[in-house]
């Protein structure tokens, strides 16, 4: 006598399907839970530095202390968004005595509007990583122009390349071979997108087509066994 047909399998595969789908995607609803239980992370923290630091690496923590403060903490220049990172009293600095038009004795007036050093256009100007080396090295910081060491502008110069996409930072940067590192004028390589909650949904919806058609194969063959 044949059996009749149970629809437990069938479901079990399909909630198996989802689940597989939200685990391995991370535009899915998995990555959200998965962001929603980690803490936020302070944005104006000095970087830690992996076990063996790269040049770039280092670089990290030179833009932090000399860069990070008008740059943004993404590089993203001073837009409205990062000034809210700061603490209420700090967000308007160019109104206060200390940057405004009239700053203290150990201050300086700061414009209210930086560029941005990541992202596209960012470094258009640069034709390649010498000139960029160049500028950082005598024009910034904005408010002690020259400060920084030969050593600490080629590690700046290094991490702003490798925030755009330019330089693979495994290698070191420097007088040497920097005339060979191009800026790609106005075309920042930017990360790819994670794949979304839909992306998701239509592999979930393929891993159900193919075990269905699974346990129909093989149901089939064990009714005609």
């Amino acid at each position: 006598m044949k059996k009749g047909f149970s629809p437990a399998p069938f479901l079990l595969a399909c909630g198996f399907a989802i689940l597989l789908s939200f685990l391995f995607f991370d535009g899915g609803a998995g990555a959200s839970l998965a962001q929603s239980l980690t803490p936020t992370p302070d944005r104006l923290a000095e970087p830690t530095l992996p076990a063996a630091p790269s040049q770039a690496d280092l670089g990290a923590q030179v833009y932090w202390l000399s860069c990070l403060p008008c740059h943004g903490d993404r590089g993203q220049g001073l837009t409205d968004e990062f000034r809210a990172a700061y603490p209420p009293e700090e967000q308007y600095c160019w109104e206060s005595g200390c940057h405004g038009k009239n700053p203290y004795e150990s201050g300086f007036a700061i414009p209210t509007a930086i560029p941005g050093v990541v992202g596209e256009t960012s470094l258009a100007k640069f034709g390649d990583a010498a000139q960029l080396q160049s500028y950082i090295r005598s024009a910034m910081p904005y408010w002690k122009p020259g400060s920084l060491t030969d050593e600490d502008s080629w590690k700046v110069t290094a991490f702003v390349l490798r925030a755009n996409g330019l330089w693979s930072g495994a290698d070191e940067l420097g007088p040497q071979n920097a005339s060979r590192v191009k800026i790609q004028r106005g075309a920042a390589t930017a990360s790819p997108a994670a794949p979304s909650a839909r992306d998701a949904m239509g592999w979930s919806a393929l891993i159900v087509v193919v075990l269905v058609g699974l346990f129909f194969l093989f149901r089939r063959k064990r009714i005609l066994n």
